[in-house]
This record gives structure tokens, C-alpha cells and sequence, in this order.
């Protein structure tokens, strides 16, 4: 969440950026409630400052009366002792109570967008970043869509996934399989020979983890959650590897941290239907290799240019067309301030898929954790970043749609060692 400090020195930053966010007039009231209840905060600390001052003030003056033997003084001063501690008590409770209040209120507010990020409401106002220069790839009349694929290899079976679980839960099978743990296999090698470290996290995680990245309060429709155990299963990796360092303080000389994990991720997506979200365009689980990184203030924004040359690395060595996105405001996650998506092209489709997304969090989940480094003697909020390199699902999609052939799926050069087969038939 953003920092107080940081609202009150920039509060025209702040409602601008919100702004950009898509807030209304009405919404935009909420900076105003929160500066209005941090005056009410300070006031009550600094009334209860007083009192605490002058209670211990008159302790040590009843002790310096008992010795003179100045009983009766004592004793009057007793009394007021006894006053300042009840004033003092509803003073606590009051600003307890205050700090609940602003805590809520605070993480109602998204991130400010950096000054680069377009205005727009929807994925269509979202600004062409990098263009796919070369000529799309075209099929023939005949070409089957990657579902349709999935039948004719068994590659995937949506239907059985529905028997064992429910819609959106793909089973992969035979060379499906290993196309699927090949990729898997090289987003991570790719990833490690870039020094990355690689973890491999919980599924689940608790509500201080969920809310620390900012899953909660913002995402929990999309979350399942086990209720008897008050534990959500991860929507991404990003949500533990994260969280690997709440409660830390680095050294400045520590950066960069960089770490990257394989999970399957799991997402409710209500309320998606159509055709659109067809075969793998959208399930409920997916497999996905995430990339994370902590970074010194003063180096985040190169370091995200440097995650978009590795992302971007993968999907050409993979030869799959594509183009990168920077959001508009109003389609960038509540705590990103800067997100670019990339986007592969499926022929058999024609039209774009989204596999990854590249943000910078700047100080806004590191606030959520308490994530610091030393700078001198002081500590500051580092920064977070984090992408997907890559998301399978729609992968995998354009891998089959693109390759196919009337002899069968060609596989990519690179991914060859590790499936085993050139050829998926």
C-alpha cells in the first residue's frame, strides 16, 4: 500500500494518478478521509504522548514526596495518577481504533501508475509498446484450432478433466505431457543461466502472504479458498516467492534478488464464458514459471527493461510471434505501477493471447511486507517486480496452432532435447 508520508508530500500526484486509475470524483475523497483520520491519529498520539509524560512525571514525584515523608502530598498525587491512567486507556483504544480505520482505508487505494502509463478504461485503450515486425503467420483453410489439435493428437482432454474435477481443469496426456514439463524444463533452465534462483514454494498460502502482494482485499473472487484452514491456493507464484522476504531487511549490497519458481496456478476467473476462452484460452488451472525480483529504488525501472529482454528472449527462441503491451490505466493490476503484457499470435485463431505480464510494484507491496534494505543509517522500501516467463496455457495454444502440419505438430528447435521427439503425432 502507499505510504503515508508519501500521500501527504504528493497528494496531487496521488488523486492525478488515481485518476488515471479511473476513479471517480466520489472515489477520489477517500485522500482526503485518509490525511483528515492520519490529523485525527496524530492529535490523539500527541494528547496521549502529554498524559503518559505527566503520569511518569508525578510517579517520580510521588516517589520523591514518600521519601521526604509527605505522606498526604503523595497520596493526592496518587490520585491523579490513577485519572491520567483512564484517560490514557480510552486514548489508546481511540487511536487503535483510528489505526484500524486508516489501515482500511489505505488499502482501498491502488498504486499510482508511473508518469508513462496511457489513460483508458479497457484492454483496447492499451498502447502498442513493441510490434510483431515480421508477417503473421498464415494457415491453410483446413487448419484446426488448438482444441480440435487436442483431440486429434490427444495432446489434452477438457472432458476428462470436467470428470475429475470440473470445467478449466486440463488433463495432458502422452507427448501432450511432455511438451508441457519441456517447457516447463526450459523456461526454468533459461531462467537459472540468467541468475535466477530457483525455489520451489507452497501451493497455499496464508491471509498475511495473500495480503502482502496485494491479493487481498482486492482479488479474493478470483482465489479459492479453504475455508477450514484459512488458506488460498496460490493465483500465482509471485504471491510466496514474494513473501520469501516480508519482515526482512537487506543490505544494499544484496540486490538484486532474483528468484523463479514453477507452479501450477489456480484461478477462479468468474464470469468468463464465450468463445473466446475456448480449450486452454482460459482455465482454472495452469502451469507457470515466474520470475521475482527485489530491487534498490534507483535500479527497478532498468531491471524491468532487463525482464522484458528475458521474456522476450524466450518466446524467440521458441519462434513465436509476438507483440508487448503497456496498459492503460484503467486495465493495470490495483498494485502495479507499470505493467507490460505480452502477447503471442495464434494463427489458427487470428488473434492475439496474453502469457505474460511484467510489473513494477514499486514500494507498494514492500510497504504491505515491511520489506527494507539499509541505505546509511536509515532503511528504505525496496522495490518489487515480478513476471511470467512464461504462462503455458496459451503457449502451448499458439505452439499447436502455428506448427501444425498435415504430418503433426513440428516442435520447436530448442525445446527438441528436452521433449525427446521433433514431431508431435
Amino acid at each position: 500500500m502507499l505510504e503515508l508520508n508519501f500521500i501527504r508530500a504528493n497528494k496531487s500526484r496521488v488523486i492525478q494518478g488515481l485518476k488515471i486509475k479511473n476513479f471517480s470524483e466520489e472515489d477520489l475523497q477517500i485522500v482526503e478521509e485518509i490525511l483528515s483520520l492520519d490529523d485525527t491519529r496524530k492529535e490523539v498520539q500527541t494528547e496521549l504522548d502529554s498524559l503518559l509524560a505527566e503520569r511518569n512525571q508525578l510517579s517520580k514525584t510521588i516517589g520523591d514526596l514518600m521519601k521526604a515523608g509527605k505522606r498526604a502530598e503523595a497520596e493526592s498525587q496518587r490520585e491523579r495518577v490513577g485519572q491520567l491512567k483512564e484517560q490514557a486507556a480510552k486514548l489508546e483504544d481511540s487511536l487503535k481504533d483510528t489505526k484500524v480505520q486508516l489501515e482500511e482505508l489505505l488499502l482501498k487505494v491502488p498504486n499510482i501508475p508511473h508518469e508513462s502509463v496511457p489513460p483508458g478504461a479497457t484492454p483496447e485503450d492499451n498502447e502498442v509498446y513493441k510490434a510483431w515486425a515480421s508477417p503473421l503467420p498464415e494457415l491453410s483453410s483446413d487448419a484446426l484450432p488448438h482444441w480440435e489439435l487436442a483431440q486429434k493428437y490427444n495432446i489434452f482432454d477438457l472432458e476428462l478433466g470436467v470428470k475429475l474435477t470440473g470445467s478449466g481443469f486440463p488433463v495432458y496426456r502422452g507427448k501432450g505431457a511432455k511438451l508441457e514439463r519441456a517447457l516447463i524444463s526450459f523456461f526454468l533452465d533459461e531462467a537459472t543461466r540468467a541468475g535466477f534462483e530457483e525455489v520451489i514454494p507452497p501451493l497455499m498460502v496464508n491471509e498475511d502472504t495473500a495480503r502482502a502482494t496485494g491479493q487481498l482485499p482486492d482479488k479474493e473472487g478470483q482465489m479459492y479458498y479453504v475455508e477450514r484452514d484459512n488458506l488460498y491456493l496460490i493465483p500465482t507464484a509471485e504471491v510466496p516467492v514474494t513473501n520469501i522476504y516480508r519482515d526482512v531487511i537487506l543490505d544494499a549490497a544484496d540486490f538484486p534478488v532474483k528468484m523463479t519458481a514453477y507452479t501450477p496456478c489456480f484461478r477462479r476467473e468468474a464470469g468468463s464464458y464465450g468463445a473466446h476462452v475456448r480449450g486452454l484460452n482460459r482455465v482454472h488451472q495452469f502451469d507457470k514459471v515466474e520470475i521475482v525480483v527485489l530491487q534498490h529504488p534507483d535500479k527497478s525501472y532498468e531491471t524491468l527493461q532487463e525482464m522484458l529482454a528475458h521474456v522476450s528472449g524466450l518466446l524467440d527462441k521458441l519462434e513465436l510471434p509476438y507483440r508487448i503491451l503497456r496498459l492503460c490505466g484503467g486495465d493495470m493490476s490495483f498494485t502495479s505501477a507499470l505493467t507490460f503484457d505480452f502477447e503471442v499470435f495464434s494463427a489458427a485463431q487470428k488473434r492475439w493471447l496474453e502469457v505474460s505480464s511484467v510489473s513494477n510494484f514499486e514500494t507498494y507491496q514492500s510497504n504491505r511486507m515491511k520489506l527494507r534494505f539499509r541505505d546509511g543509517k536509515a532503511t528504505r522500501l525496496a522495490h518489487t517486480l515480478n513476471g511470467s516467463a512464461l504462462a503455458l496455457a496459451r503457449v502451448v495454444a499458439a505452439l499447436l496452432e502455428n506448427n501444425q502440419t498435415p504430418e503433426g505438430i513440428v516442435i520447436p528447435k530448442v525445446l527438441r532435447d528436452y521433449t525427446g521427439f521433433e514431431l508431435l503425432n
